[in-house]
This record gives C-alpha cells, structure tokens and sequence, in this order.
C-alpha cells in the first residue's frame, strides 16, 4: 500500500469517528429531561417547559454560556405573580415566596433557570477540557444572601422600636451585618411612622435619598401597612406589621432586584424571635397589637389593626428570658395598654401581677407600664394602683387627655368624658405615693372653638402635669377627622404656642433639690459625662459616676434642679447590682462601639412624636415628688424631666451590693460621702501638671549646671 492510500484509510477512519461522536451527542441530547437542565437557545425547550424557580447561587459549570434569562422583576406576595415576557406560564398555587423557595432552594428541586446542570447528574461523563480554557470562563456575578450590612432607621413609637429590635435581630442571626451609617449599607431597611404628617415626611425624605444613592430599600411600619397605594412607595419592597419576621426573606428578594409587597395579616410574631437591643438594659415588650378605640383622628387604627393580645403565659415567659439576659428595665408597650385582654379572656391587673411576681427581689430589674386610655383603666383603679405600689414597679402611668372640652372628646370619639380622666388621675395620685401623670393634647382639632381651648388650659393649669406632649392637630388621609371643618392653621398655631407658653411656666422640680432618691442607671447623656438614672417616679436625674454603674442602682443626692433638668450625685456605697448578670452585661456592652442611639420624646411638647391617639409612649416625666402623697397632681412640688437623647457606651467594672431604700431625705448635720468624678479628674489633672512642672524645673537646672561646670576660661 503506497502513502497515497494509507491517507485515504486514514482519513476515512477520522470522519467515521467523528460520525459516530455526532450520533452520541445527538442521542445524549435526547436523553436528557427538561427538568433537569434548561438550554437557552434550543429549540426543543418550549416555554411552557422551562423552569420558572428563582436564580440559583450554585456556580455555572465550565465551559456553559452564561445566563441571559432577566431576574423576575415583582413578586407581589400574597397574589399570583404576573407573566414572564417570553410567553411562560407562572405554575399553579404560587402565592408567597415559601412557593418560590422549595425544600432545597427551589420548589421542584429541579435545576435554576438559565444554568447547566453538571453531566454527573445524567450519570454521562463529560470530556475533558484544557485548564486554559477553564480559566478563561466567565464567572457569574452572584452575591451570597447574608454576607450584606443592613441600614436600619427607626420612626415613632417604641412598639415601633421594638419591632425593629426584632427584625434587626433576625437579619443579624442570618449573617447579615447591622449598621447606622447609611453611606456603606447595601440596603437600608426603613420602620415607618403614620401618627403625623411629620413623621411621614421625614420618611419621604429618606425615601428620596436612598433612591439617589441607588440603594436597594425595605419600608416597614405602619406606612405601608396603613397606606399600601402611597405613591412614594412605588417600586419599593414593603412589609406589614404583623408579617417582621419574614423580614429576612424581603430583604433577600429585595437585594436581588424583586419588589416583594408583604402585607397580609395573620398571627402575632412569636415574642421569641431573635433580638438586637438599641440598649442592652431595656426590653421594649409588645404586650398586644391594634386597639378597640376608633378615634376619628387616627391612622394608625388602619395600620396595627383591631386588639390582639399575647397570652399571659407567652409574656411571663419572655420577661424570665430578659431577666436572665440582665435586663434592667421593661417597658410595657402597647397602642393602649388598658385594653389588654379583652379578646382572649382576661385583663392587665392579671397580666401585672404575673410578670410582677417574676420580677428579682432584690430590685434590679424594674417595670414600666405603657400608655392607657381612660375607658379601659377606670374598671381597673384600684389593682392598677396596688401593682404601682410594688416596689419593682415605676409609678409612672401615661394617660392621654387630648382635649379639656367634652364636645371635643365627643367629636374625637374618644369614649371618655373630662371627668373620667379627672377620676383617673385623682385615684391614682391619691392611692400611689409620688404618683407621676404624663398626657397628650391635640390643639386645633377641627370644631375647636376657643371656649373649648380655654376649658383645655384650665384643666393643664389646673393639675400642671410635669409632662404633656403638645400637638398641633394633623389631618391624616382616610381618617374621617380629615373631612371636617379644619381650624385655619394660623389659629392652631397660635393657640399650640399659647399652651406651650402656660406649661413652660410650672416649676416643677423644686421640691426635689436635697434630696436623696434612689435611681436606677441604664444610659449614658450625649454629653458624654453624666449617666442617666430613673427614680421610682421615673423622674430623669443626671449624675457623675464611672460608667460601670451602669445597669446599677443607688442612692443619689439632687444637687440642683431646672426647669429641664435635674441633677444628683450618688452616693458612696450606696450602689446595688445584681453582681453575676451585671458581669454579663458589661461583658456584652463592652463589645459593641458606643455608637447606638436610643431617641427619647423629650419635654419640648411640639417635637415630641408620640402617638396622639394610640399613645406610643414615651420617656416619663412627673407630677408630684416621690415623698408627698398628694390628693391631687396640682402642687407645686411636683417634678419633670426631659428626655433628651441618650448614648450607650462600654460599661466595664462590678460594684458591690446593698440594699437602700429610697425617697429618704437627709439632715444637715448627716451629709452623706459624696462620689464626685469631675473633681477627682480635677485633681489628677492639678497633680500631673505641678510633676510635669517639677520635672521641667529640674531639667532646666541640670542643663545649666553643666553648661557652666564645662564652660572654657579664657
């Protein structure tokens, strides 16, 4: 055989391989189900075939092109979603995202859109391919869920706070990070409040913001939940109040471009549910959702909804967990918290006296009981006032009044009369020992005439309430107060500014200056220097003292009192801790940076953003002072305080453990040892400078001798 027919034989045998080779992958091609891999361009793949689960985070394998298919653009949750644009059908029964998420990632556990699955999975041993080729592949550009830093920014009221405590902790438990800079967030995550157009239109402002920064955004809150058309909330991911713990599966749909509307009601979350405190000493616990009132004023009846109450024993098992946790204060929050109960069976004297008795004996945890409305505590008086008698109970109550005229109360639908809350008051001040009252008033309400104005100034002169959140009246959309006659702004105005005026002129702390009350520390002031600590009256005292008096108690002397502040010094040896969790505690504070705010109403009656009608309570202020039993909230005695913005910074260090009583005043002749950190600073300060002064000398002198002692003579 010449050369000639070898290379005929040769090339006959090569076209008869690659013959074969065709055939195989042909045949190969056929047997491969729809369902377990998706071509792109091929023709056999119908889009009615095609795999409608969500985009994978699995790598493509080497040598596939990689995936044109556009992500969904709108999961509308709780409705079908709508069709895709290439002709696909959605499968039947996908209502929420559990029908988008399957067992293992995707609903049929079959193979995400537009990837290739591995030949492995077909049992088909795939060629082998150059390691040049493979480094040249381009690789997809997915990010994995949870390894993203989260913007939370908190509106309203401290059920408000709370809810964004618990969503806080569950992005975090998830993996993602939680931050308060928004400039270096990959999301932000916003907890809207509807009470005020104020409030609403800081929202839209940051809304705008985060819209320029071209951030990928979560509003939740009672905005959406109560005005799920606003327009500022178009093409943005909402959540309802009652669906925050699903928040983590929101924010992974809204990183990878969906629009996800979560809104429907259902079940209150679980009270367990991880949990990131802005203050690791205070607990904000949501003891129900929604009210029974329908005040013609208010929106967010439309948002938290109708009552629904946690059972006792839900509640009791919380605070058991936050006691163990080192908690040194709970805040009972609620839209009104008298109405507790009334739809599972039972009531707030009950519920009290359960956390009550779980609380330490020792005194180091104390309970705040939140805002009630008049109608729900009048059956109530006398329990209520003997739980506000113990002594791990603040006997601080908030009770709005909102209006000194009944034919303003009547147009509120407000359900009560002036004489009601008048009874309210006088019981409770007469029955509790240093009784403090906080309330709120609308000015303006439309109807208002100026004998129902002077009626409400009557009434405020006349118990000169320490604390009252004035508020000129906002007319919200949907609410029927909104389609009322409307007093002209320039009369709202004017008579918010009167009533100011007359609040501003009450001296209230008079009677507290030389005395010694106990006070329980939990934050530091935004000055950095002082601790914030609460007397029994939850009246607000600053003081000096080393920051590992925090989550502490102790006596403190009032030095000096204003007409915003109050100011003490604490007591040497006089500090009670419950020492093992206090450890815990300061351990866990110390970790964190000092960077968390806790934003408190303050006393300036037209910025405080409390809830005019569902009492979003706020930080106490007082009526009376802890040693007088008065028979009214009108003396001239009584005490105030404003809560300004606190910080949290590291707490280091234990104290060790006593037991005072409180409210004890003290005679000249027995002046108690002050601890006084400003003046020790002082004279560390004084000390260093005369050694550095001494040291200086000396040198100098040294130096001289020598330059002397070695001088040539001439």
């Amino acid at each position: 055989m010449d050369k000639d027919d070898t290379k005929q034989a040769i090339g006959e045998k090569e076209m008869a391989i690659v013959s074969v080779l065709k055939k195989g992958r042909a045949q190969l091609s056929l047997k491969l189900k729809p369902s377990s891999i998706y071509l792109e361009q091929s023709p056999c793949a119908s889009p009615s075939q095609r795999p409608t689960h969500r985009p994978s985070l699995a790598p493509r394998p080497l040598g596939s092109p990689p995936s044109t298919v556009p992500a969904e653009p709108y999961l509308e949750l709780g409705t079908k979603p709508p069709p895709r644009t290439t002709g696909a059908t959605p499968p039947p029964g996908m209502e929420d995202i559990e029908d988008v998420l399957g067992p293992a990632g995707f609903s049929d556990g079959g193979a995400p859109p537009g990837l290739r699955l591995p030949l492995s999975t077909v049992a088909v041993k795939p060629k082998r391919r150059s390691s040049r080729l493979a480094q040249t592949q381009p690789q997809p550009d997915a990010r994995i869920p949870g390894t993203q830093t989260i913007y939370v920014k908190t509106f309203g009221c401290s059920h408000n706070q709370s809810d964004s405590e618990y969503m806080s902790g569950q992005l975090s438990a998830f993996g993602y990070a939680i931050t308060e800079e928004p400039e270096g967030a990959d999301l932000w995550l916003i907890n809207t409040c509807t009470v005020k157009n104020p409030s609403q239109s800081a929202m839209t402002t940051l809304i705008s913001k985060c819209k320029s920064a071209n951030k990928p955004l979560v509003v939740a809150g009672c905005v959406p939940q109560g005005s799920r058309d606003l327009k500022e909330l178009e093409g943005i991911s909402i959540i309802g109040v009652q669906q925050i713990d699903r928040v983590v599966e929101v924010v992974e749909e809204t990183l990878k471009g969906h629009e996800v509307r979560l809104l429907s009601r259902k079940t209150l979350p679980s009270l367990d549910l991880p949990k990131v405190r802005k203050n690791k000493f205070i607990e904000i616990l949501p003891i129900n959702v929604g009210c029974l009132g329908a005040c013609t004023y208010c929106k967010t009846k439309h948002a938290r909804g109708h009552l629904g109450s946690y059972t006792i024993d839900s509640l009791v098992d919380r605070v058991k967990i936050v006691v163990s946790e080192g908690v040194r204060e709970i805040w009972l929050s609620s839209e009104d918290t008298g109405a507790y109960g009334r739809d599972i069976g039972t009531n707030l004297p009950n519920l009290l006296n359960a956390i009550v008795a779980e609380l330490p004996a020792d005194r180091s945890t104390m309970l705040r009981i939140g805002m009630t409305n008049p109608p729900f505590i009048l059956e109530h008086l006398n329990e209520i006032a003997s739980v506000l008698c113990h002594p791990c109970v603040y006997t601080f109550l908030h009770v709005p009044v909102q209006s000194g005229s009944d034919a303003v109360l009547k147009a509120m639908n407000r359900e009560y009369t002036v004489s009601e809350f008048r009874m309210v008051v006088d019981t409770l001040c007469e029955l509790v020992p240093g009784m403090q009252i906080a309330t709120d008033i609308i000015c303006g309400f439309p109807g208002e005439t100026e004998e129902d104005f002077a009626q409400t100034v009557s009434l405020v002169k006349e118990y000169q309430l320490p604390q009252v959140h004035i508020s000129q009246f906002y007319p919200r959309p949907g609410t029927p107060a909104a389609r009322m006659k409307k007093v002209p702004s320039i009369e709202v105005k004017k008579r918010s500014r009167e009533l100011t005026s007359v609040f501003e002129a009450f001296s209230p702390y008079e009677g507290l200056k030389g005395r010694v009350e106990r006070i329980w520390m939990t934050e530091i002031a935004t000055d950095g220097v002082h601790l914030v600590g609460h007397t029994k009256g939850y009246i607000q005292v600053l003081v000096i003292a080393p920051d590992s008096m925090l989550g502490t108690s102790a006596d403190a002397k009032i030095t000096s009192v204003g007409r915003w502040s109050v100011f003490g010094e604490v007591i040497e040896g006089s500090v009670a801790v419950n020492e093992a969790s206090h450890k815990q505690n300061c351990a866990e504070v110390r970790q964190e940076n000092g960077q968390n705010h806790v934003e408190e109403a303050t006393c300036c009656t037209n910025t405080c953003d409390s809830c005019a009608c569902s009492g979003a309570e706020s930080a106490a202020q007082q009526c009376s002072p802890p040693s007088v039993a008065p028979t009214n909230c009108g003396d001239a005695a009584r005490q105030e305080t404003p809560q300004p913005r606190l910080v949290r910074r590291n707490v280091e260090g234990t104290v060790k453990t006593s037991e005072v009583d409180t409210a004890t005043p003290i005679a000249k002749d027995q002046q108690p040892n002050v601890v006084t950190r400003r003046a020790l600073n002082i004279d560390r300060i004084l000390w260093g400078g005369l050694a550095v002064s001494f040291a200086t000398t000396v040198a100098v002198l040294v130096l001289l001798t020598y330059k002397i002692s070695y001088t040539p003579s001439y």
